[in-house]
C-alpha cells in the first residue's frame, strides 16, 4: 500500500494515495527558525552547519548520523539501522522511513539455538557473528535524500571525514562504554580507542580513525551504492564470515537491501495528534496504546492515575509481545498486517482494553483479541532481549521540514566487531530468543529477509490545525517507549514544558516489570504502596527534541546524556 499521512486543516487527517481523500492545494512555505538536537555536540554542530548552508532536514540528518557513527559508535552508526519520520512542510505529508536491518538469506528460526536445544547466552549470541544484519540506515537516508535533499550528497560528509582523519576528543560516554566492552577491545579495528597498554583512552584524549575517513569519503563520492557493493560491503562480509566460519552474509544480501516507506501510526491526545513508527518498530503502537488507554481510564486521583498508567503499560506490552514484529509475519489470509495495526490502535479496541483496568494491580495481564477474531492463538509471545543503547536526534530546517530519527547498532558497540572503521550491528539478537514451542512460533522469530522487532519510538506531534508542534525520541532499548510516552503525556495533559517533564523520574514497565529511576525513593514507595514490586535502575534516557510555540522553541535536551541543541535563534 502506497499511502501518506497528510493534514487537510481543522485537525483532519487523510491517507494520500489510498483513494480516501483528494490531493489539496499547498501553500508556499516561509522561512522559519531551524533546530537541531542530537546526542553529541560534534554531531549537533555538523547538523547546524548544513542547515546554515541552506540544507534540508534530511541533509542535516545525514551529516549528523555520519558524525555520530564516529563519535558515539557504542550507540549507532552507518553499519546499523534506523527509523525516521519525515514531515514535508510544502506537501504537508508525514512519511515513516524504515531503515531497519534485514536478516540474510542464511538466517532461520533456530539461528541462536545451541546444540542442546537451548538459546545461546545473550553475550554469546551478540558476539557470534550470526547477530549481524544487513545494515539499513544508509540506504534509508539515501532514499530520503533523493526525495528531500537540497544540498549535494557529496557535501554532507565533510565533518565526519575531517574528524575521523584529524581526530576528535574522546567523549565521556564513549570512554565509559569502552571500559565495559571487553570483546570489542580484542578486535583489531578497536586499537584506535586504546592506549599502548591496551586500556581505553581517557576522556579528552584524541582518537583518529583513518579507516572511517576512507569509508565516508567513498560514500560521499559514490553514494549509498558505494556502501552496499565493492570494498565496504566486502570488508563487512569478510569480517562477519570469518567470525561465523561460514557464508552467513553475502554480496547478494547487501545488493538486495531496500528501505521501506510506511504509513505512520497516529492518535489524538487532548488537542494534539501524536504520530510514531509502525512495525517492525513496536514503539509507535505500544506508545499510542498506552496514551489512549490512560486517557480513557484516568481519574482525578493522582494515586489512581499512577496505577492506571502502569496497568496501561502492562496491557500494551502484552499486545506487543503477541502481535508485533516484521509486517511480513503479522498478517494472515483473514486480516492483513495493515488491518491488524489499525485495529490495535482503534478506539473500540482500546476502550475495551481500558475497561479492564481496575483500582488494584491485575494479577495477570494477557494480550487482547482485536475485534474478537482470535487471530493469534497459535503464536508464541516474544522473548527478545533488548539492551539500552541507541541514539536519537530531531531536526527542523528553515523551510519547516522535520526529521525525527532514532538510530542504533543495538547493543553497546553492537556485535563488538569492526570493519572499515565502523562498529557492526548485532540487530538480529532483537529477534525472539525462544522462537518456537512445539508448533507455536513467535511473530518475531528469526527468518531470512525478516526485520527484527524494535522499540524505537521517534515521534512527531501536530496541532489541531495540522501544523507541526513537536519532534522527539530517545535511546534506551525497551525502556524507549516509557522514556518518550510519560514525559509527552505529562506535557500534553498538564501543560508542563516538555523540557521540564523530561526531568521527572522515569517509570518504565517493559514486559510488565515496574522499574523506577534510581534515586526516586518517594515515587518508588508510592508505587509499592499500590501493590507493585519495584526495581530501581539508573535509566539513562536520552530524550532529544523540541516543541514549537508561537514565539519560542523549547529545546528538549536530556541531561542524563551528552546531547546539545542549537537553533538559528541562538
Amino acid at each position: 500500500m502506497n499511502c501518506r499521512l497528510i493534514f487537510l486543516g481543522a485537525g483532519l487527517l487523510a491517507l494520500l494515495g489510498c483513494g480516501e481523500a483528494p490531493k489539496t492545494e499547498t501553500a508556499e512555505t516561509t522561512e522559519v527558525p531551524w533546530v537541531v538536537v542530537t546526542a553529541n555536540p560534534m554531531a549537533t554542530d555538523a547538523g547546524a552547519r548544513i542547515l546554515e548552508a541552506g540544507g534540508s532536514a534530511v541533509d542535516a540528518a545525514i551529516a549528523v548520523q555520519a558524525v555520530l557513527g564516529l563519535v558515539e559508535p557504542q550507540s549507532s552508526g552507518l553499519a546499523g539501522g534506523a527509523f525516521m519520520l519525515h514531515y514535508d512542510a510544502e506537501a504537508k505529508e508525514l512519511v515513516a522511513f524504515d531503515g531497519r536491518e534485514i536478516a540474510p538469506q542464511s538466517a532461520h528460526p533456530d539461528i541462536f539455538i545451541g546444540d542442546d536445544g537451548q538459546p545461546m547466552s545473550f553475550f554469546d549470541a551478540v558476539t557470534s557473528g550470526f547477530s549481524v544484519g544487513v545494515p539499513g540506515a544508509l540506504a534509508m537516508l539515501d532514499s530520503a535524500h533523493q526525495q528531500h535533499g537540497t544540498l549535494e550528497w557529496s557535501q554532507l560528509f565533510g565533518d565526519a571525514e575531517r574528524l575521523a582523519a584529524e581526530g576528535f576528543p574522546v567523549p565521556g560516554r564513549l570512554h565509559n562504554s569502552l571500559r565495559r566492552a571487553s570483546a570489542l577491545r580484542e578486535d583489531p579495528g578497536a586499537a584506535i580507542y586504546l592506549n599502548e597498554d591496551g586500556t581505553p583512552k581517557g576522556p579528552g584524549a584524541t582518537i583518529v580513525n583513518p579507516d572511517y575517513a576512507k569509508t565516508v569519503a567513498e560514500i560521499a563520492a559514490g553514494g549509498a551504492k558505494a556502501f552496499y557493493s565493492g570494498r565496504i560491503a566486502a570488508t563487512i562480509i569478510d569480517r562477519v564470515n570469518t567470525r561465523t566460519g561460514e557464508q552467513t552474509l553475502t554480496l547478494e544480501d547487501f545488493a538486495a537491501y531496500a528501505p521501506e516507506e510506511r504509513d505512520p501510526v497516529c492518535i489524538e491526545v487532548r488537542t494534539k495528534t501524536v504520530c510514531s513508527m509502525p512495525p517492525p518498530s513496536s514503539g509507535g503502537i505500544t506508545m499510542l496504546q498506552i496514551m489512549e488507554m490512560f486517557e480513557r481510564a484516568s481519574s482525578s486521583s493522582p494515586d489512581e492515575d499512577l496505577l492506571t498508567y502502569i496497568e496501561a503499560n502492562r496491557l500494551a506490552f502484552a499486545d506487543r509481545g503477541r502481535f508485533l514484529g516484521d509486517p511480513m509475519a503479522m498478517g494472515t489470509e483473514e486480516l492483513s498486517a495493515d488491518a491488524l495495526i489499525g485495529r490495535l490502535i482503534s478506539e473500540r479496541y482500546l476502550a475495551e482494553r481500558a475497561d479492564t483496568i481496575s483500582t488494584t494491580p491485575a494479577e495477570t495481564v494477557e494480550p487482547g483479541d482485536p475485534d474478537g477474531l482470535l487471530l493469534r492463538e497459535g503464536l508464541l509471545d516474544d522473548s527478545a532481549y533488548e539492551v539500552p543503547s541507541t541514539t536519537h536526534f530531531s531536526i527542523r530546517d528553515a523551510s519547516g521540514n522535520i526529521v525525527s530519527m532514532t538510530s542504533t547498532v543495538e547493543s553497546v558497540f553492537g556485535s563488538q566487531m569492526m570493519a572499515a572503521g565502523m562498529v557492526l550491528n548485532n540487530q538480529l539478537t532483537d529477534f525472539a530468543r525462544m522462537p518456537r514451542d512445539g508448533n507455536r512460533l513467535a511473530v518475531n522469530a528469526p527468518g531470512a529477509g525478516k526485520r527484527p522487532m524494535s522499540s524505537m519510538s521517534p515521534a512527531v506531534v501536530f496541532n489541531k490545525d495540522g501544523a507541526p508542534y513537536a519532534a522527539l525520541g530517545s535511546p534506551g532499548g525497551p525502556a524507549i517507549i516509557g522514556y518518550v510516552t510519560r514525559p509527552l503525556l505529562d506535557h500534553l495533559i498538564t501543560g508542563q514544558p516538555l523540557s521540564e517533564a523530561m526531568l521527572e523520574p522515569h517509570i518504565v514497565v517493559p514486559r510488565g516489570t515496574v522499574i523506577v529511576e534510581e534515586g526516586a525513593d518517594a515515587l518508588t514507595a508510592e508505587i509499592e504502596a499500590l501493590g507493585y514490586e519495584v526495581a530501581n535502575y539508573p535509566l539513562s534516557s536520552g530524550l532529544y527534541g523540541f516543541t514549537l510555540g508561537d514565539e519560542a522553541i523549547d529545546l528538549v535536551v536530556d541531561p542524563r546524556r551528552e546531547g546539545t541543541g542549537r537553533t538559528s535563534l541562538d
